[in-house]
């Protein structure tokens, strides 16, 4: 067999595997998708029903129907403040790192790493009993801090490699005209940041938006958040799969649309991040 013709074989193997890949990875979307148009007559069929007369009342039950406003309100209101909060830390924090000499700084930038493998259901017993202690249990006061703290590790490493690849001769250009710290680092490191922040933006809104497990422990029925709202269509007659597929069709759009809008950003963030300092 020729070079040429195992670099092709080689290309058809690596394309096969890339498009089973993304099977496996549309398959489960495509199915909510396709359940959120069905009736729960047609869901609950002993055999799939591939052709089926599809219909919106699931969508509508779920739009105008279980305040669905308050839900993304509250969700927005979390992941926007998380998101906000969350890079403003994170690029101050990730400065310090980097250019800041003091004690400790290497077991520092270690340790945030480290807290990053940490599993968020481990700390929901701790965290509930904490918040309740501080009064922020059922509000979304709470959920932020959380988020906050949840997305900071990822946010803090990926803004690092990219102030590590900033030439320190910019910052010093710019202390000898006479600007501290913080117009340093917004005026000259920001705009050089802007690919690392919308990544780390679109992770940690991510988060907000999405997770499920603490919102539900640390939400009331005022506080919801969209992904909590999803147990309502757990009834006492079963489980009400299409509205609750609608309801998921609708969680994804937000981020989608922030991937789609950002793509180029995320791409440049995830390849300069990575570079180590």
């Amino acid at each position: 067999m020729t070079e040429s013709r195992k670099i092709k074989w080689g290309s058809v193997g690596y394309f096969a595997m890339l498009v089973a890949l993304a099977l496996v990875s549309l398959f489960p979307i495509y199915v909510m998708f396709v359940t959120a148009f069905k009736t729960q007559v047609d869901i609950m069929s002993s055999e799939p029903m591939w052709i089926f007369a599809p219909t919106l009342d699931n969508y509508e039950t779920v739009l105008f129907g279980q305040r669905f406003d308050r839900f993304l309100t509250n969700s927005a209101i979390v992941g926007l403040v998380t998101m906000f909060l969350t890079l403003f830390t994170a690029g101050l924090a990730s400065y310090a790192l980097a250019r800041l000499q003091f004690p400790g700084r290497g077991l520092l930038a270690q340790g945030t790493l480290i807290i990053r493998m940490v599993p968020p259901a481990v700390l929901a017993v701790p965290i509930f009993a904490l918040w309740q202690n501080w009064g922020v249990e059922d509000g979304r006061i709470g959920l932020i801090l959380f988020y906050t703290a949840l997305g900071l590790p990822f946010a803090i490493w990926l803004l690092f490699g990219f102030i590590k690849q900033i030439p320190v001769e910019l910052e010093e250009a710019a202390i000898i005209d006479g600007c501290n710290p913080f117009q340093v680092f917004f005026q000259i490191l920001f705009p050089l940041m802007r690919a690392g922040y919308a990544v780390a933006a679109i992770f940690t809104f991510r988060i907000a938006w999405n997770e499920f497990l603490i919102a539900l422990i640390l939400t009331n029925r005022y506080t919801r958040t969209l992904p909590v709202a999803t147990t309502l269509y757990l009834t006492e007659q079963g489980v009400e799969w299409g509205r609750i597929m609608a309801m998921g069709s609708l969680l994804v759009i937000p981020p989608l649309l922030l991937t789609f809008v950002s793509a180029r950003q995320i791409i440049q963030g995830m390849t300069a991040g990575a570079v180590k300092g």
